[in-house]
């Protein structure tokens, strides 16, 4: 037995969580002696369904039920596009409820127990005491394949400069993101009070150079340190691979802004065992904006406008997109940069 699933017994005197008693969350038969005829009709995970938490914390989790960490529904409308009526019908069935949605996170995998990924868990947090945050146990158990490592310097090797002077993942990203304001978004970008930059960084010493790229060149564009994750082939069932890249391109949701862009990995044979076609494949590119997490004041395009103007570095090209089972909408996003007039 893992450690990580034993229960503290001093967490039972200090946790008002435990005063009513195990039960009251995980049902079973509290009067039986034996471990087979107690946890008979034993729930293993209460929070899986909400309403188990709602009988003390009914605002949040009335919030929470419609929240896109619980929904996964992003997931669905961001692949829907490339779907025909009829296949969207089966990819619900026997995609989206089979698969995607079993990542979906329920109140105590924050703040009980680390949610499993890929079948593993670390298990009990601190002995099952409840917990407000703990955004390394938590957040990198599911956010840990890009963005934490990314943010952390763990992958590519430059540390985010928001990281490096201490702050952790809920100084930008407040408890009503996580638990949902009680609107049902249909993706992250519909939420109004996003992180942003500006938020804090309203005033800058450079006016010159913001000036210029002002609603051309997102912050990420200039200000990502180094090469981040580009995954592939997770989405086939085969296991995932993954290598760095930079990429510089358009943003598909607004063809007006470059911004770094990180690749997702559908292919057109991607739900082929379901029985999906994906009929309108080159509805959507496979490449999407992305706002990584490995910022720092001074990178090789900040220093020197060359590297974009002249050198073109990391930009998107022919080259670089899928040329096997790739979507024609990915041409779209390639941007010729103009050279400077000097």
């Amino acid at each position: 037995m893992y450690r990580g699933y034993v229960l503290d017994g001093a967490v039972l005197k200090s946790d008002k969580h435990f005063r009513m008693g195990c039960k009251l969350c995980h049902k079973g038969n509290d009067k039986e002696l034996t471990k087979e005829a107690a946890h008979k009709g034993l729930v293993k995970q209460p929070s899986a369904n909400p309403t188990t938490c709602a009988l003390c914390h009914k605002a949040i989790t009335d919030n929470y039920a419609k929240s896109l960490h619980y929904t996964t529904i992003g997931q669905r409308n961001g692949v829907m596009p490339r779907f025909s009526a009829e296949e969207l019908k089966t990819f619900d069935k026997k995609v989206f409820e089979q698969s995607c949605r079993s990542c979906h996170a329920s109140c105590g995998d924050c703040h009980v127990k680390s949610p499993p990924v890929s079948g593993i868990s670390t298990g009990l947090i601190k002995g099952h005491k409840f917990i407000k945050k703990d955004e390394g146990k938590t957040c990198a158990s599911c956010h840990g394949g890009r963005v934490y490592p990314e943010f952390t310097g763990e992958y590519g090797g430059a540390t985010d400069v928001h990281y490096q002077k201490g702050m952790m993942c809920a100084d930008c990203h407040k408890k009503i993101e996580m638990h949902g304001d009680g609107m049902a978004y249909k993706s992250k970008h519909e939420v109004k009070d996003r992180p942003q930059c500006l938020s804090c960084h309203k005033n800058s010493k450079d006016q010159i150079a913001h000036k210029l790229h002002k609603d051309k060149v997102s912050c990420q564009g200039c200000h990502s340190a180094a090469k981040y994750r580009q995954c592939y082939s997770c989405h086939e069932g085969t296991g995932s691979k993954s290598k760095e890249g930079f990429i510089l391109g358009l943003n598909p949701r607004d063809k007006k802004t470059l911004t770094t862009l990180r690749l997702i990995p559908t292919k057109k044979s991607t739900f082929r065992k379901a029985g999906i076609k994906m009929e309108n494949y080159d509805a959507i590119p496979n490449f999407w904006n992305s706002a990584v997490h490995n910022i720092r004041k001074q990178t090789d395009r900040t220093r020197s406008c060359d590297s974009c103007h002249v050198a073109k570095n990391g930009f998107l090209n022919h080259e670089m997109v899928i040329k096997e089972g790739g979507s024609k909408a990915n041409e779209g996003l390639i941007y010729n940069i103009k050279p400077i007039k000097r």
